[in-house]
């Protein structure tokens, strides 16, 4: 069975429940991992693990955890490039499904924003986590653990 490992520090409020639903309902072994406290729900299937402040220490932990197989949610494609490279899943916040075939892709166009925005150009942020973002989110992960958690 796989683990799911949440990057929390960015965790949307809308998905806490989606995925609270999912992890019950599987009896998935669920890590939350932060360097503040994040409150999912409580359930024996939840481990929250507070990490070092820092920009990466969630990120970290979460590379030195995850196994093959393993699914991450994160919205940060550096740390979602770093677990596919350790054969794990990847979705992100808004329900894209990152891969092998997909990853390398977004890190280019983010690093290439990242310059754009280094360089002083002024550039749009995401838009707004909506509940729209929400739905595509439960519809991929629970397209994900339907291929996934067979038992």
């Amino acid at each position: 069975m796989l683990n799911v490992y949440v990057d929390g520090d960015a965790f949307p409020n809308l998905l806490k429940p989606i995925l609270f639903r999912s992890i019950e309902r599987l009896g998935i072994d669920t890590f939350v991992v932060s360097n503040k406290k994040i409150d999912i729900g409580k359930s024996k299937n939840i481990t929250y693990m507070i990490v070092d402040a820092g920009a990466d220490e969630a990120d970290h932990k979460i590379v030195e955890m995850v196994q093959e197989g393993d699914l991450v949610i994160t919205a940060d494609i550096p740390l979602a490039d770093r677990v596919i490279s350790k054969n794990a899943h990847a979705i992100d916040h808004r329900g894209e499904l990152y891969s092998v075939d997909n990853i390398k892709q977004y890190l280019a166009m983010r690093d290439l924003m990242e310059k754009i925005r280094d360089s002083g150009e002024l550039t749009r942020g995401p838009k707004a986590f909506s509940s729209k973002d929400a739905h595509e989110f439960a519809n991929q992960l629970n397209s994900f653990l339907a291929k996934w958690c067979k038992n």
